[in-house]
């Protein structure tokens, strides 16, 4: 646990503003839906290609990336099963 508790984990401000601007476009337009996925893409992001460096104990090994495509993986699956949720449930 204190392994997470001494990370600092930076988010570049004008990615926060992109988000913000974009999540409030799309719900001005009514898509709550599509609002909430394009936040889970971004924070799909920041959780590791904005913070790999911090992310890698011991270098890049094998098991590093056997991590990354878990961690995409499930990403990728929960992503494409909320693009079913849009078309298999009425707005």
């Amino acid at each position: 646990m204190d392994f997470f508790l001494m990370k600092t984990i930076t988010i570049p401000l004008s990615q926060v503003a992109l988000l913000l601007i974009a999540a409030t476009v799309i719900l001005l337009f009514g898509r709550a839906k599509l609002a909430l996925l394009v936040c889970y893409l971004f924070t799909l992001y920041w959780g590791y290609f904005a913070n790999a460096d911090l992310l890698i104990i011991n270098g890049s090994s094998p098991a590093n990336y056997t991590n990354l495509l878990i961690y995409f993986g499930f990403g990728f699956l929960i992503a494409l099963l909320a693009c079913a949720g849009f078309f298999l449930t009425p707005d």
